[in-house]
């Protein structure tokens, strides 16, 4: 039977990362997915000791990297009692089965860390059977080589894996497994929707965003409610809905889990069901970290993701976040190009060009709960269109009144 994820390790396990720079992406990209790929060794119990990094045409169909780079990282796993390699990418199963050959130490790819930071923040039944449907995909291919894992049952980063008591090598175990937890996934859902029936009729606002932007901060705060949030990456896996009241008009706000560069695919498949929320939502608030160095690409992420869902079709509220933490190098006064951001106000935040985009634009900080009333405002007016189309008799008094009238979770 699949076991409940559990940290058995008790000192952080030793990690090395390995990114490899191509026609796709350049070294600066690689040293920023590394970057993340380190946050999430952190979120999934690990320590990062080095990266590995090296420019290629594209990866070698057999080992990822080079021979001269491969012979690289075994010298230094061996000496460096490392346990875990992680490869920044996706690796084929057939990558997966030589570098474990001869890597002496455990490896993953992205996907295989990222599921496994999934299997560990889980607490609704919807949201681990979405996450072992995701493990199964995963596994499926790699069916060989994932056994002798299972079947000794161990603890540790990339082994929060669905368990078994015996080692099963026929693949339509596996297949018959997955078409159990889909229609078991399918009974969730049944229920799921009639919750959502339920509330049909009321406006609903979803929060997106990239993972770590400050959602769940943001949650708490305008729904002064107690959801869990973390300095972590994928704090918030399950949807929480909160019903919140602004000048006697009720909306249900929820917040959603986090997107991500390269998130897997079997995990948007999974989890379609939650993202529900998301796609069913009337308005999107899309919180962004202004604090990141790279929150252009991390907005670009979130909106391709949204497109995937077919959810782009709705207003959308952006709201640069974190605006406290934003500092940044000025620029010299003789450069032509338009000045780098730097402890900028909030007014210059205004009138930068941040501001000047396709949706309308707020800036705060969920944390200092800067310039939340202009936020609030924000959203009272995009709540208030798509009630009014609704129920046009329905007009409320002028006065401005924001509480929170019950809560509600999925």
């Amino acid at each position: 039977m699949p076991h409940t994820p559990t940290d058995l390790t008790i000192a952080p396990e030793r990690i090395i990362l390995i990114g490899i720079s191509t026609r796709d992406q350049n070294m600066d990209q690689v040293n920023e997915y590394l970057d993340e790929l380190a946050f999430l060794a952190e979120t999934a119990g690990g320590i990062t000791v080095k990266r590995f990094t090296q420019n290629l045409d594209r990866a070698d169909i057999k080992t990822f990297v080079g021979k001269g780079k491969m012979e690289e990282i075994i010298a230094f796993v061996k000496a460096n009692d490392i346990q875990i390699a992680v490869f920044d990418d996706e690796l084929t199963p057939s990558q997966l089965r030589n570098i474990e050959k001869i890597m002496g130490c455990r490896v993953l790819d992205r996907t295989n860390l990222i599921l496994d930071i999934f299997a560990k923040r889980a607490r609704t039944a919807q949201a681990k059977v979405q996450v072992e449907l995701a493990q199964y995909r995963y596994l499926l291919p790699r069916l060989t080589r994932m056994w002798t894992h299972l079947e000794k049952q161990r603890g540790g980063i990339g082994m929060r894996g669905p368990g078994e008591s015996e080692i099963e090598t026929d693949r339509r175990v596996i297949r018959d497994k997955l078409s159990r937890l889909r229609e078991k996934l399918t009974d969730i859902e049944k229920q799921t929707k009639t919750q959502r029936k339920r509330r049909a009729d009321v406006v609903r606002v979803a929060l997106v965003g990239y993972t770590n932007v400050g959602k769940s901060t943001l949650m708490n705060l305008l729904s002064k409610s107690d959801v869990f949030a973390e300095n972590k990456l994928f704090a918030t896996l399950d949807t929480t809905v909160r019903k919140v009241v602004i000048d006697r008009i009720p909306f249900l706000l929820s917040d959603t889990v986090g997107f991500i560069r390269k998130l897997p695919h079997d995990l948007i498949e999974s989890f379609k069901s939650t993202l529900d929320e998301v796609r069913e939502a009337d308005i999107l608030v899309h919180v962004v970290d202004i604090s990141h160095p790279n929150f252009e690409e991390q907005i670009h992420v979130v909106n391709e993701t949204l497109q995937e869902l077919k959810a782009m079709d709705k207003p959308v509220l952006l709201v640069f976040n974190k605006i406290d933490a934003y500092t940044f190098i000025q620029k010299d006064e003789d450069d032509l190009l338009e000045p780098g951001p730097e402890n900028l106000s909030l007014d210059d935040l205004k009138k930068s060009w941040m501001a000047r985009g396709t949706y309308p634009v707020i800036f705060i900080s969920a944390v200092k709960k800067q310039n939340i009333d202009e936020l609030r405002a924000a959203m009272m007016g995009l709540v208030k269109q798509v009630h009014f189309i609704r129920y046009p008799h329905n007009q409320p008094e002028a006065d401005f009144n924001f509480e929170v009238e019950e809560e509600t979770e999925e």
